[in-house]
């Protein structure tokens, strides 16, 4: 049973009431306010207004709606390999006008002066998720904090996805204009002379839902016991990549929306369409509901906006993004990149940045990468690439042949997934971050602890398990005896010299050896959820989470600490892609990474 806790915020002229969260360990308690309103929706595909007018008492013991999306399979079940009735039962209502709110978790009794460091949550998910997961609940998390010493007011929030948080037009323009939008924000124009039926436009609103949101923060966090003036966002996924576009936006580069950023998987989209080119694409995807003007596009039915499968989430529509934000975002490529804007780019403030990822991001893609076989991979990769010598330099390093076996073909086209889609890009961007630094205020991680879900891998989202720890987990293994055990942070580079002693495996029959087989143990698990939670807590605190000329990694097995730079050469493919991928240009690099991603067409070749 949840007990209510009320807090009068002053400044917005109401009495928020919460609760005291029901944690598994009661001390030290824990606050939560849920559902509280940032921003109201005029209209569909409008740009979100600052929401400031609360009655006199607010309830925000339950979550608030979020956006429209579909109800098919839970992302948290696709994300983690846990079928959904092994996972917390959670139904959220779905509203698209009433689904701009936020949740703030902090610790129990603070002053209103207490100032504590503000953590910012972006979910991903691309078209699906929200803020309000449980899988995101930061419970566990800010109980942490206080523990550690290092208390922090944790947020999480809904913003708009998928079509209801990319749509726009010259109508919708003119509009959105006729209120007092003036085109800011994210939504663009394109000339009217393009198209006769006002082609529609794919700008994300939901990353301006996402600046109203900091707004609100900067405004209104005090009153929780916040610290305006130290503000961390953390996302991972689609979410993070909302984060980069944040740190590389024209408001960021006039005044700082945040203060640090923490980018986990961040998945990098290079070709960032502009208007014309979103336009089109999206037009092609409504070209069936005969919907051209606002009015019309206003009355489509919910269920025909989610079923809609857009590719992109950004827009470069010359108004959100900074200038020279391109070549600031992935640094310069003597091959093929060619900068975007003429003359010399200006400095981008420093903004303090931990980036990383997983070591098997694309196993997100396993199923549809199922259906390719050798021969069609072979010459979709050639076609791909637009050259036979550059098409062959990707196959031979990636190891894919038409003579490569059944069983082993779809691990070798994982591989290049998840160097074209992570981990690649995120090197260039992590990189390009440190030299717009000034060398400095970067800090980079590899995340190879196995996940102690079905599968044990260190997969796409694998990290969350063990940062919010809201995952219900497997009877985990015993602890091995620590004090007989190697030591779990040895110094690298690793020595080469022989252990004296060798294992013997001589009792055990082959066909009984399992010890290839990861096993996430109650030591492994609790020393990565420690450590990961530790050192974002430091980062919030405004303290170096580790040496920034190092490495930090996050298992195998436990393995937690500092590493030297070589460690990116024995745990990521790093020369592999410097020979094949980084003659193609990122451009063709995103292209192979999601054609491939995709599967074979249906009825094409490449499939059995």
């Amino acid at each position: 049973m949840v007990s209510p806790v009320l807090l009068t915020h002053n400044a917005l002229k109401t009495t928020f009431e919460g609760i005291n969260l029901p944690l598994s360990t009661p001390s030290p308690p824990v606050e939560q306010f849920r559902g509280i309103k940032y921003a109201s929706i005029p209209a569909r595909f409008r740009q979100s207004k600052l929401f400031t007018s609360y009655p006199a008492h607010t309830n925000a013991t339950t979550h608030g709606p979020i956006c429209p999306q579909l109800r098919n399979v839970s992302l948290e079940s696709e994300l983690l390999g846990i079928v959904e009735s092994e996972l917390p039962k959670q139904f959220l209502a779905q509203n698209e006008f009433e689904c701009l709110n936020l949740n703030i978790t902090r610790p129990a009794h603070l002053e209103k002066d207490a100032r504590l460091p503000v953590m910012v949550w972006v979910h991903g998910g691309w078209s699906r998720g929200s803020g309000a997961s449980w899988l995101y609940d930061g419970g566990a998390f800010v109980q942490k904090s206080t523990q550690a010493n290092k208390p922090v007011i944790m947020v999480t929030f809904n913003y708009r996805i998928g079509l209801f948080g990319t749509a726009a037009s010259p109508a919708l323009q003119e509009d959105n204009e006729s209120v007092g939008d003036k085109g800011a924000g994210n939504y663009g124009m394109i000339p009217r002379s393009f198209s006769s039926h006002r082609l529609i436009n794919a700008l994300d609103s939901g990353l301006r839902d996402q600046q109203v949101l900091f707004e609100w923060i900067h405004k209104y966090i005090t009153g929780f016991g916040g610290d305006p003036s130290n503000v961390t966002l953390f996302g991972e996924s689609t979410g993070a990549a909302d984060i980069l576009c944040h740190i590389h936006s024209a408001a960021n580069q006039k005044r700082h929306l945040f203060h640090r950023a923490i980018l986990q998987s961040p998945s990098v989209e290079y070709n960032v369409p502009d208007t014309r080119t979103a336009g089109a694409t999206l037009a092609r995807m409504l070209s069936g509901y005969s919907a051209n003007t606002p009015q019309e596009l206003r009355k489509l039915g919910l269920e025909r906006l989610t079923a809609v499968r857009h590719t992109f989430r950004a827009t470069d529509d010359g108004h959100f993004f900074r200038p020279h934000w391109k070549q600031h975002m992935f640094g310069s490529d003597s091959h093929h990149d060619v900068d975007i804007h003429d003359g010399q780019p200006t400095p981008l403030a420093s903004q303090p940045v931990i980036i990383g990822d997983c070591t098997m991001e694309s196993s997100l893609w396993s199923f549809p990468v199922s259906y390719w076989n050798a021969a069609g991979v072979v010459r979709r990769i050639r076609a791909i690439c637009q050259s036979m010598q550059r098409g062959n330099a990707v196959l031979r390093a990636y190891d894919i042949s038409t003579h490569t076996p059944e069983d082993e073909l779809s691990e070798r086209i994982l591989d290049l997934i998840n160097d074209a889609r992570f981990a690649y890009p995120i090197d260039r961007v992590a990189n390009a971050l440190k030299q717009a630094n000034g060398g400095k205020g970067v800090y980079r991680y590899v995340f190879d602890q196995e996940s102690p879900t079905p599968g044990a891998i260190p997969h796409h989202a694998a990290d969350l398990v063990y940062l919010f720890e809201n995952v219900p987990l497997p009877t985990l293994a015993s602890s091995p005896d620590i004090s007989h055990s190697r030591s779990l942070t040895p110094e690298l580079c690793f020595s080469d010299e022989e252990e004296e002693e060798e294992d013997d495996f001589s009792a055990f029959e082959k066909e009984d050896i399992q010890w290839m087989t990861p096993v996430v143990d109650e030591y492994a698990y609790g020393r990565v959820k420690n450590t990961i939670q530790e050192r974002w807590l430091a980062f919030a605190h405004g303290q170096g989470p580790w040496n920034e000329e190092k490495a930090y990694v996050f298992g195998p097995e436990g393995e937690t600490g500092e590493r030297s730079w070589c460690i990116f050469e024995g745990r990521r493919r790093t020369q592999t892609w410097h020979q094949s991928l980084v003659p193609l240009g990122l451009s063709l690099v995103q292209k192979l990474g999601e054609e491939l991603g995709n599967g074979p067409q249906v009825g094409s070749k490449g499939s059995f």
